[in-house]
């Protein structure tokens, strides 16, 4: 079964962080998303760009709208998502526990895949 963990965490100013806290970030995020990969569960990861960075387009009547920032106003916003393929949610929990995000104060959401692509056609199920 796919699932995706959506993983949310406060975002600190640049000035908030410094080249040790950058680094050590990144050497937790690796290490976790190795770990992933060698169980052969990791199908995909990304670590989004800042919030601040965020486009979000809404359909309103017949046209489109185009908001600069991100849609909710929360602290933790979404950093980054893992797309794994696991047995069942049990071994979903099994890996999201253990995301870096929850040892920065964040939360790891976990949802189950409907549809996905294989070469360009969507699949359903996981």
């Amino acid at each position: 079964m796919r699932y995706t963990l959506l993983l949310h965490y406060s975002e600190p100013a640049e000035s908030d962080l410094d080249d040790a806290a950058i680094a050590e970030g990144m050497r937790r995020m690796s290490a976790y998303a190795a770990a992933l990969h060698a169980a052969g569960v990791l199908l995909a990861a990304e670590v989004l760009q800042p919030s601040e960075l965020t486009t979000t387009l809404r359909r309103e009547a017949d046209a489109l709208r185009v908001q600069d920032g991100p849609l909710i106003d929360s602290k933790e916003q979404l950093g980054g998502t893992l797309v794994i393929d696991v047995p069942d949610l049990d071994a979903a929990l099994g890996w999201a526990s253990q995301a870096p995000a929850l040892e920065w104060g964040g939360a790891v959401e976990i949802r189950p895949g409907a549809t996905h692509t294989i070469d360009g056609v969507w699949t359903t199920g996981g």
